[in-house]
């Protein structure tokens, strides 16, 4: 598990080969963690978020995209578009596991030896907090015990509740 740290604090100020965003599914920035990307990453990012959804009409929820970092301290962002919570009858667990799951493809992917996550879904989405930090775990532990790449992956929480849950997850899979 040393493979896998916990910090807390700015997702956009770590030095990490890819930070993934919590994306909405029209990938033009929002509000959280999505609008602070956008905001600290500049014009590049949502640059070449126009020319995918040109290309393809947006990502689908559990799907992710990969653009520039533009004035981030990173190489890349995975954009990953996590579930709206509708109770957890619609498939949200499987999709969050996606996003989780497909950033870490991506990475490897584009040859991202780090890459950092921030609580997907858990914002205005209101995916259960203590819900989504089992399932990030639990799939980044499962992702990197049968993968080479990435070779670090950082859970970053910008609050002291996610932090712990994180936490505690990570622990729970030890």
């Amino acid at each position: 598990m040393t493979r896998i740290s916990l910090h807390k604090g700015d997702i956009t100020k770590l030095r990490v080969d890819a930070i993934v965003n919590a994306a909405n599914s029209s990938l033009m920035g929002g509000g959280g963690v999505d609008g602070a990307i956008h905001r600290a990453g500049g014009p590049a990012i949502l640059e070449e978020c126009r020319k995918i959804v040109a290309r393809q009409g947006g990502c689908k929820t559990g799907e992710v995209v990969i653009t520039t970092a533009g004035n981030l301290p990173a190489k890349f962002v995975i954009h990953a578009v996590g579930p709206v919570w509708h109770g957890g009858n619609e498939g949200e667990e499987k999709l969050l596991a996606d996003c989780y799951r497909n950033s870490l493809v991506m990475a490897g992917s584009h040859g991202c030896r780090s890459v950092s996550f921030p609580n997907i879904s858990t914002g205005v989405y209101g995916f259960p907090k203590d819900r989504a930090a089992v399932i990030a775990a639990g799939t980044v532990i499962d992702f990197i015990n049968s993968n080479d790449t990435p070779a670090e992956v950082v859970f970053v929480c910008f609050d002291e509740e996610n932090y712990q849950l994180i936490a505690a997850a990570l622990k729970r899979n030890d």
